[in-house]
């Protein structure tokens, strides 16, 4: 069955102190959407890659990809108003039975053997969530006040986020809902369960300027 990995690439720099989209930051001599690409590639070699740019960086990212993998063959298309509707545009170079990636470009860190862990689920089973268990005490705003949230089985929830074509493409055809906040909650609201698999402590999204000092310090771990 084909694969096909839609990598979102639409973060801006502006938590990262940058006026440089962070997927195009350079992450020790690379910049992150290739570390992120490579990981794909390694996982599986005749993966379809769709690349989804905001339309501000389409040639620019276009350009860089180009030019650090000058062999591979890649479609692109632009971002829309939401992560729904990115995850749409992407979804539409999509006609064929298939295991369908959804990966969030600035998470550079993910591993060939996590990947390869998401399809095998969703092929299996439909879906496959990457999550991590949530580790630090949650409390809810209440007004002026706040009161403890039981973290007893609450997840973080990471990308790859990964279906069968089948779930998958007839999901993302509803109408957007605010709630549409990852591929999960459109498939979800389809009326089709979703299957959660452990994810990595590793498998962090880039978002501060300190994300991208820890996924130096977890690559050069790597390279030992």
């Amino acid at each position: 069955m084909q694969k096909h990995a839609i990598i979102v690439a639409g973060g801006s720099g502006t938590r990262m102190g940058s006026t440089t989209p962070k997927q195009f930051l350079d992450l020790r001599g690379r910049p992150v959407i290739i570390h992120t690409i490579e990981r794909f590639l390694e996982a599986y070699p005749d993966i379809d890659i769709i690349l989804v740019f905001p339309e501000a960086h389409a040639e620019e990212g276009e350009a860089m990809v180009a030019s650090f993998l000058p062999d591979l063959k890649f479609r692109t298309t632009t971002g829309g108003t939401t992560r729904f509707h990115s995850m749409q545009n992407g979804l539409r170079m999509v006609s064929d039975p298939s295991v369908i990636f959804v990966h969030d470009a600035v998470r550079c860190l993910v591993t060939s053997e996590l990947i390869r862990a998401c399809h095998d689920e969703a092929l299996s089973e439909g879906s496959a969530i990457p999550v991590v268990p949530v580790r630090d005490s949650l409390r809810r705003r209440e007004g002026s006040s706040s009161r403890v949230v039981d973290r007893e089985g609450v997840v973080q929830v990471q990308t790859p986020q990964t279906f069968r074509s089948d779930v998958l493409l007839p999901a993302s055809r509803q109408v957007f809902h605010p709630e549409f906040t990852d591929e999960a909650t459109v498939v979800e609201a389809s009326g089709v369960e979703v299957n959660l698999i452990p994810g990595e402590e590793t498998n962090i999204k880039l978002t501060l300027p300190a994300d991208l000092v820890m996924a130096e310090m977890i690559l050069d771990r790597r390279r030992v």
